[in-house]
């Protein structure tokens, strides 16, 4: 693979998810009733993020989860040849809750898909919503996410590499060629 650019920097990147929690804020009726569910494994940081600037701007906690969609891909046998089993922390319900699920990227649509599933698998939440860092397009499916950090429009032969500190040793967002 080839460093093509970095889109985000660590000071972009900052900027992207208080303006995201600020969308969130504005758009929740009631915050009391609206949790944030993180897709493994960049989703989790991501989420846990908007927590606490929304805790911060509007003096809310809202429960941040972990979800590991892996037993829901709808792509798991070319993924591995027995299905690895993850767990998801997810310690409270979110039956009549505004669930909003967490990403880094969408591009297909797929994880997202799996997503829905493993959360209609725990209960049945009032609505969900999508909060993603970046969108590349090339969508497969009818999804689009609720709140779009950037949108980066891609060919088939890039790929998107969100860097998260706690993952990577740092935060940023760079353009790969395959």
């Amino acid at each position: 693979m080839k460093f093509k650019a970095e889109i985000l920097t660590n000071i972009a990147v900052d900027k992207t998810m208080k303006r995201l929690s600020h969308e969130i804020i504005e758009s929740c009726e009631d915050l009391s009733n609206t949790v944030l569910i993180g897709i493994k494994s960049r989703g989790i940081p991501l989420a846990q993020t908007l927590s606490q600037n929304i805790n911060k701007f509007a003096n809310i906690s809202i429960p941040v989860g972990k979800l590991d969609i892996t037993l829901y891909r709808d792509d798991l046998s070319t993924v591995a040849d027995a299905a690895i089993v993850n767990s998801s922390e997810i310690n409270f319900p979110i039956t009549g809750k505004d669930v909003i699920l967490v990403d880094d990227v969408i591009y297909t649509g797929r994880t997202i898909r799996a997503a829905i599933e493993a959360i209609f698998a725990l209960g049945r939440p009032n609505r969900i919503m999508l909060a993603v860092l970046v969108d590349r397009g090339h969508r497969e499916l009818p999804i689009r996410g609720d709140f779009v950090g950037k949108n980066v429009p891609t060919s088939h032969h890039e790929l998107i590499a969100v860097n998260i500190e706690e993952i990577d040793g740092k935060t940023n967002v760079e353009l790969w060629e395959k």
